[in-house]
């Protein structure tokens, strides 16, 4: 009687645990489809003819060209060119920028220990919670009041925003503290051993073997900012020529009769995914690596 019950029991488990996967994979595939079906209608949208779609009333476009691709970096009353050309600087030098510093961070929670070490990490956990978009009143004054934000040039509220996205770089430190707690310590001793100062051991012992975290923390510092609406379009203003994608895109189908700008609103989205999408596949495996080695330790 007890290895039938046993029996019953195991099959009850497995049967509930194929209904349990069986049920996950259906809700992944069903949300896949939506994801991808949503970036299909986005492509179609962009080769749409001069006429239009959504204007027209039609599901699909009656005529492909890519006249809203050419309309995207002529039309000068908003110069898409220019704000692409902003964001990517603005990505580019934040990607640096944040990975230093979240790098930097990482390795010194990992390795030192100082007094107030676990107190800092816990503010930090703390502070990380908070959403940032809660600062900005502040962070918009704090700015104005040394000449970086409201009626001043372009580039210095570009400037503005760098630091804005750099800045706190350093509170995302946790995932690369896990890949470098996995790291052996043997190495750094080895390397003191040999004479090696902590800056010597952290760039020509740590680094050449941290490449997976490095790709996935400048992946992840590149994509803040290159996506970001809130900060850039409280600190830029009304300046059209310094708008990031973000700000230029939204205003375009915001201030003006949607109907009109659909299309060119959807080439202009094609093309700011284009450069992450090219970043990904390239970086995959190290971004992949990079994230299960952080997943390590805390």
């Amino acid at each position: 009687m007890s290895q039938i019950a046993t029996t019953k029991k195991t099959s009850s488990i497995k049967r509930r645990k194929l209904i349990g996967q069986t049920s996950a994979y259906v809700i992944l595939g069903v949300l896949s489809f939506i994801w991808i079906m949503a970036l299909i209608w986005m492509i179609i949208q962009s080769f749409a003819g001069p006429e239009g779609s959504y204007q027209n009333g039609h599901l699909f476009p009656t005529s492909y060209s890519l006249h809203w691709y050419n309309e995207l970096f002529t039309n000068t009353s908003y110069p898409y060119w220019r704000w692409f050309l902003n964001t990517l600087v603005i990505a580019l030098i934040c990607m640096v920028l944040s990975t230093f510093f979240t790098i930097s961070m990482a390795y010194v929670m990992s390795r030192f220990r100082f007094k107030s070490r676990k107190r800092l990490q816990s503010i930090g956990m703390i502070l990380g919670m908070f959403p940032g978009f809660m600062s900005m009143a502040a962070i918009y004054y704090i700015f104005k009041s040394v000449g970086m934000a409201g009626n001043v040039e372009v580039w210095k509220k570009l400037v503005a925003l760098i630091l804005v996205y750099s800045g706190s770089a350093g509170l995302g430190y946790y995932v690369s503290k896990g890949f470098f707690d996995t790291v052996s310590r043997s190495l750094d001793e080895a390397a003191r051993i040999d004479g090696a100062t902590n800056s010597q051991v952290f760039f020509k012992v740590i680094l050449p073997l941290s490449k997976p975290i490095i790709v996935y923390t400048a992946l992840m510092s590149f994509l803040s900012p290159w996506g970001d609406f809130i900060f850039s379009s409280y600190l830029l203003g009304t300046q059209t020529e310094g708008w990031t994608v973000a700000v230029g895109l939204y205003t375009l189908v915001n201030d003006h009769n949607i109907t009109n700008y659909y299309n060119m609103f959807m080439a202009g989205a094609v093309l700011i995914a284009v450069p992450i999408t090219i970043l990904f596949l390239c970086l995959q495996r190290y971004f992949v690596e990079g994230i299960t080695g952080g997943a390590v330790k805390g």
